[in-house]
């Protein structure tokens, strides 16, 4: 962990901190809006730009992770006519943004899965993440279904800052000397951000140690009860921390057929088409089987490619999102009780 100096402002200083950096960063937190949720009268909590500390949600889990600001739901990634093509704007300001421990560290699985997958860097995804510095929002609650320190995934090293939210003021912890001079003017005090140590739930995370195992936990039955239980309809992917999957479209203006944009949308492996080839065929028909490959690959096939660990932080908003109501840490205790009874000899009909 970084050395780190902490001062406490309060709300009007705070605003004049961020009125300060504005000059050039643009600055991102979860925000509450009202009505937004998803049903009637329910508040949404997603990431915007802010401009006073006010607006900073601090005591709910954000509806969507950090991960939208650098990879929107949909973005334009570049405009065509028939003979050339001109790049979407990149951010002119570089970007601040909000996060609990857990998003933060699903920044570093994006980071693998975008820049070091293969000898190409994802060109749009770099962009922006070179302009992006992070501030850990502290974590004193616990929300349901949150399971980092399971996932070692509560503590992180990449902030450049943090932010205690103190009734009326915050403490700010200083980790990056790019921000020194804003604090000059303060005297430091004695307070120091602590991550979360415990949650109130505890997930067994499964260790698949190769492949020969992996294969067994396709056949075993524990699958079978999601073809009733799961719909397939992505809430899980698309509020998930590290999910990256996405589709790419050429969008045709009405006007000239040949002239339009290419767009990235978010996509994700539960929905059907998601793994159609060209031949028309699916691997994966039943939703079990997609809901299956999710697990394994979030379990076994990202550390197999990485060797980093799980594919997971942690934060608890599959759960949170699924309109089934189909735990995620569940699953994940009967994966290992599943792999205790392969390794058991335990034979299944």
């Amino acid at each position: 962990m970084k050395h780190a100096q902490t001062y406490q402002l309060n709300v009007d200083e705070m605003n004049g901190f961020f009125e300060q950096l504005s000059e050039k960063y643009d600055i991102y937190a979860p925000v509450r809006i009202s009505c937004g949720g998803r049903y009637a009268k329910d508040d949404s909590i997603i990431y915007q730009p802010i401009n006073t500390y006010q607006e900073i949600e601090f005591h709910e889990r954000s509806t969507y992770p950090l991960k939208e600001v650098l990879t929107p739901i949909t973005q334009t990634l570049f405009y065509f006519t028939e003979d050339e093509f001109k790049e979407s704007k990149s951010p002119q300001k570089d970007i601040l943004i909000f996060g609990r421990a857990c998003d933060i560290n699903s920044i570093k699985i994006q980071d693998q899965i975008y820049l070091k997958n293969g000898n190409i860097e994802d060109y749009f995804y770099k962009r922006i993440r070179d302009k992006v510095k992070f501030i850990l929002m502290d974590c004193p609650e616990q929300f349901e279904g949150c399971f980092c320190c399971s996932v070692g995934a509560n503590k992180t090293d990449m902030q450049s800052l943090a932010v205690s939210d103190n009734n009326g003021s915050a403490y700010v912890q200083v980790y990056d000397s790019d921000f020194a001079n804003y604090f000059a003017k303060y005297a430091a005090v004695n307070h120091e951000i602590q991550p979360p140590l415990k949650n109130e739930l505890k997930v067994d995370y499964p260790v698949i140690d190769n492949l020969e195992l992996a294969n067994k936990l396709k056949e075993h039955p524990m699958w079978k009860e999601f073809d009733a239980r799961c719909i397939g309809c992505g809430s899980c992917t698309v509020s998930c921390s590290t999910c990256t999957c996405f589709e790419t479209t050429d969008i045709v203006y009405t006007q000239n057929a040949h002239i339009g944009e290419r767009r990235r949308t978010c996509s994700s492996c539960m929905i059907d088409g998601f793994d159609k080839v060209a031949s028309g065929q699916s691997f994966r028909k039943k939703t079990s089987e997609k809901y299956r490959y999710k697990i394994l690959h979030k379990v076994y096939g990202y550390n197999a490619r990485f060797h980093t660990g799980p594919m997971c932080v942690g934060c608890g908003r599959c759960s949170a999102r699924c309109p089934e109501l189909i735990s995620y840490p569940a699953t994940l205790n009967k994966l290992s009780q599943a792999i205790k009874e392969i390794k058991g000899g335990v034979q299944h009909d």
